[in-house]
């Protein structure tokens, strides 16, 4: 869809001017009569490569964090309570907010709406900073009156999803740095320890134990191919990262990372407990479960599983309920399911969501502890294992010598 700035007559007679979404002039025009304005200019936006070239690099050199989108929404829902005029309250939030490309979106906001855009199509110019659900909370708060209390909601589930990321970035930061130093130590010993022995060895005339050519051979090959080595890195590694952000890319990863054990399943629960209080906050927002379930697509950040709400969807446009196609689903465990499948019945399912999400919290922190219970005596051992191969690697040899010296 396009944007389209347009002036036109209201019903009461003035003049207003705005910005908005449409597939073509002639829809736009459509819209606008629709609502009961007579149009007098629309003609569609246009946005230079240049800006769009320098929005990207100012997206890449200052990003908005999570906590500072909360912070504002905070702000925001606090001075809205407060009956304050909006475009006060976007004066307020401009002097308040410390992040340079949040002060200057807010601007832009606070410029949109005097021009008669709403708060949904002005939040959703900045994509990379408002995600789908929080646009579409925006949206529903503009059409029911109550802005305030879904803004609650807003922040309610905003300060949810950060708190399961942050637990699962913590619980991976450990495994990653163990590995990474165990990589590094290994490099390390064979590209300035190994090769220091390497002529006493050769001189010696003993045959040498495996561990010991295996590390010979090791750092020989290192130092022969380490440009090699180091180019073939960096293209893999740009290559891989190029492959995940296609779409195909992100569901074979995610498919894999889904299938790992421990990890999988810990990372599994995080997103049914994200679906279930997404899920949940949208119903009680009064959004369709058609529209819910687009922006969940997106919302769950997965893309196996992101996949299963394409069938949900058409089968829901059949005339199913949402529990009988999610049987079908892969990913969705039988508790989900049938929690939903009472929620139905009952015409309960926005509490039944409500308790989805508690109990898959407490399952996510309990997958944590027993990942960091697991991995820590696995690394422990592979530390040992290490160390051992090249103290092996070290001292046979020497032992050798000495034996020979007796």
């Amino acid at each position: 869809m396009a944007e389209y700035s347009y002036q036109a007559i209201n019903k009461s007679g003035n003049k207003i001017i705005g910005v908005i979404e449409a597939d073509s002039r002639k829809v736009a025009q459509d819209v606008l009569t629709a609502r009961g304005h007579i149009p007098i200019d629309v003609a569609e936006k246009k946005r230079l490569s240049t800006n769009l070239f320098w929005q990207r690099l100012q997206d890449r050199m200052t990003p908005v964090k999570t906590s500072e989108l909360i912070l504002f929404t905070k702000q925001f829902r606090t001075l809205l309570r407060a009956g304050v005029p909006v475009m006060t309250l976007f004066q307020a939030l401009e002097t308040q907010t410390e992040n340079d490309r949040l002060r200057n979106i807010i601007v832009n906001i606070s410029q949109e709406v005097q021009e008669g855009a709403t708060l949904h199509h002005a939040f959703r110019r900045y994509p990379n900073v408002f995600s789908p659900i929080y646009c579409s909370m925006i949206r529903a708060g503009e059409a029911s009156g109550a802005l305030v209390q879904l803004l609650d909601r807003l922040i309610y589930l905003m300060e949810h999803e950060h708190k399961i990321k942050s637990d699962v970035r913590s619980a991976m930061i450990y495994p990653a740095v163990v590995i990474v130093f165990l990589i590094s130590a290994v490099i390390l010993l064979l590209t300035f320890v190994i090769p220091k022995f390497v002529t006493i060895f050769n001189r010696s005339g003993l045959d040498l134990p495996l561990p010991t050519l295996l590390c010979i051979r090791g750092s020989e090959f290192l130092s022969d191919y380490w440009i090699i080595i180091a180019i073939a890195g960096m293209l893999l590694l740009f290559g891989f990262n190029a492959y995940t952000r296609t779409e195909n890319g992100r569901f074979v990863r995610d498919s894999m990372l889904l299938r790992l054990p421990i990890i999988g399943q810990m990372l599994l629960k995080s997103a049914m407990s994200r679906f279930a209080s997404i899920f949940s906050i949208l119903q009680s927002s009064g959004v369709t479960i058609l529209e819910s379930l687009q922006i969940l697509k997106v919302a769950i950040n997965n893309a196996a599983i992101s996949r299963e709400f394409d069938m949900l969807s058409e089968r829901l446009e059949q005339g199913r309920g949402i529990s009988v196609p999610l049987r079908a689903s892969k990913y969705f465990t039988p508790i989900v399911i049938s929690m939903i499948a009472i929620g139905e019945e009952s015409g309960n399912l926005e509490e039944m969501l409500k308790e989805i999400s508690i109990h898959y919290d407490a399952e996510v922190e309990y997958a944590m502890k027993k990942l960091s219970d697991s991995i820590v005596p696995i690394l422990t051992l592979g530390l040992a294992v290490v160390v051992g191969f090249f103290a092996l690697a070290i001292y046979l040899p020497m032992w050798d010598f000495s034996q020979l010296a007796r």
